[in-house]
């Protein structure tokens, strides 16, 4: 009997076995998972709370009660820590999932629309995208306020128009094609396009898109807050951590209030940047031929 036809893999497995091969992404990994574990869980085992006073400790170097030390009012570190990672990340999450959203529809809805609807669409789209957005972001903050969720406003606000318009490059090539023109000569309305064609067929660019897009927005959230445009204290984030630390006596004589914070900041947003250029490389069909 002769020997079958070796099976192929198919374009995830493909797409996985690049993501796990590359050490930038493993290594990603290995960093951020952690970090998630441990401000997720931190209030199970940790038994200080992000706003509990000790009058005793202020401004105390790491010990043995407080790991990571206290701050200008007997706060502890670590507990603020890992609350104001929980709060970045949910911040981030929230925002990406809004500005993936928007983004997605507005360009699938450009591509699929027909032409007035694709050239009224994207003269939008260009305007949100001329706008200064350093000067967009922070009137956007001043309007909305400070808290959770106008910071998660904000940010996905300023974020959707990059995607929209890789959602649209996309999908003006995948409108030609004859299934998806097939399926509008059946009478396929809007819904059904963007479900059953639009959706899979950009699914690798949404993916990298939000997962680059966290990096971004955690540190946006953390500026806001240095600004004090987003997280408002006592809610602990890891920017308005570094904005209380910011004078001089704490940066040269309690170096472990802003040391710690940062450090959180700058490994997280590290390794999601590790795993996001993974997923780039790992969905890139040009990747089988090196």
């Amino acid at each position: 009997m002769g020997q079958g036809v070796p099976r192929t893999k198919g374009p995830l497995r493909r797409a996985f076995g690049r993501f796990i091969a590359n050490r930038a992404a493993r290594a990603g990994l290995i960093i951020l998972i952690p970090i998630l574990l441990t401000v997720s869980t931190y209030h199970l085992w940790w038994p200080i709370g992000p706003n509990a006073i000790d009058l005793r400790a202020m401004n105390k170097g790491p010990s043995v009660a407080h790991w990571l030390g206290s701050d200008g009012v007997g706060r502890d570190v670590m507990a603020r820590v890992l609350e104001g990672g929980r709060i970045s990340l949910i911040v981030a999450v929230g925002s990406v999932a809004i500005s993936t959203v928007i983004g997605f529809l507005v360009g699938a809805i450009a591509s699929f629309g027909g032409r007035v609807v694709d050239s009224t669409v994207m003269r939008l789209v260009d305007l949100a995208m001329t706008l200064p957005p350093v000067i967009f972001l922070l009137v956007l903050a001043s309007i909305a306020g400070t808290g959770i969720m106008p910071t998660i406003l904000v940010i996905s606000l300023l974020s959707w128009p990059v995607l929209s318009r890789m959602v649209r490059a996309r999908l003006m090539e995948l409108r030609e094609r004859d299934f998806v023109v097939a399926a509008r000569g059946m009478g396929a309305r809007m819904p059904h396009l963007l479900l059953r064609h639009g959706l899979p067929n950009s699914i690798d660019i949404l993916v990298v898109y939000a997962t680059l897009q966290i990096a971004n927005a955690i540190l946006l959230e953390a500026g806001l807050s240095f600004l004090g445009l987003g997280i408002p204290p006592p809610e602990a984030s890891w920017g308005n951590m570094l904005n209380l630390a910011r004078s001089t006596i704490v940066l040269e004589q309690y170096p472990w209030q802003w040391m710690f914070p940062g450090a959180a900041l700058v490994l997280t947003v590290l390794a999601i940047n590790f795993i996001g250029d993974g997923l780039r490389d790992a969905f890139d069909p040009r990747s089988d031929l090196n």
